[in-house]
């Protein structure tokens, strides 16, 4: 299948994650007290399509794309699935898990765990806790209560603006999703976790691919070109080596 393929359609039902509407350019005038650099964070997300089409859609984030494309390209997200959300807030992606585990339906289930408080996400069940906290993967396996299919991580710390800092940051965030998901996922689970582009540690891959049958990366459509956002998803989880 091509990178492209499943754009616009969805296999298994569900929501496409192709556009609907009509993008119309908005300029945004300086304000008085109003930075440059805000004026054009404002003017860009004014005229970004995934935030016009998440407003339409009552999505909570323009993120909420990045999974649905990732999902229709490699069909990771399977109904009847449980599933474990880390970083959720304000929960995007935990609205596309929902609809496309039938959650809402009683097929699947979908945990959201975030350090913010979120807004209840019909079908999901919410936790607000601090995953780098020491006893944070102890607290989410109690609420689990037994395996899951899919880790899927959107985590990433505040970025500082260096490179480097951010880099080990991001991989910190990835390293501590991976170790949690080959604790609860079941054989044959899948793992995705947003990393930056180029950015993922070898020794983290090299686990990666001793504990799951195929390991790649991804870079969504929805991710800003200008962006070093990657994911990287792993599938076919060979079950803990006790």
């Amino acid at each position: 299948m091509s990178e492209r393929a499943g754009r616009g359609s969805r296999r298994g039902g569900g929501k496409s994650s192709g556009m609907t509407g009509r993008l119309l350019h908005t300029k945004v005038k300086t304000a008085r007290g109003r930075k440059t650099s805000s004026t054009h964070w404002l003017q860009r997300q004014l005229n970004d399509p995934y935030v016009v089409e998440a407003k339409t859609r009552g999505l909570r984030s323009r993120a909420a794309f990045k999974l649905m494309q990732l999902d229709d390209r490699y069909g990771l997200l399977k109904p009847g699935f449980s599933v474990v959300d880390l970083g959720a807030a304000p929960g995007g992606w935990t609205q596309v898990a929902v609809e496309r585990v039938g959650a809402e339906k009683g097929k699947g289930k979908v945990l959201a765990v975030d350090i913010l408080e979120m807004e209840p996400v019909p079908g999901a069940t919410v936790m607000q806790l601090d995953f780098t906290a020491e006893d944070a993967d102890t607290r989410v396996k109690a609420a689990l209560g037994g395996p899951v299919d899919a880790v899927i991580s959107d985590m990433a710390a505040p970025t500082t603006g260096h490179r480097q800092t951010d880099h080990l940051r991001i991989v910190m965030m990835c390293e501590l999703a991976l170790h949690f998901a080959i604790d609860v996922l079941a054989p044959g689970g899948v793992f995705i976790a947003k990393v930056l582009k180029g950015g993922t540690e070898n020794d983290l891959l090299e686990l990666m691919k001793r504990d799951f049958e195929n390991v790649r990366h991804a870079k969504p459509e929805a991710s800003r070109a200008d962006s070093r956002e990657a994911y990287v998803i792993a599938t076919g989880f060979r079950g803990r080596n006790e």
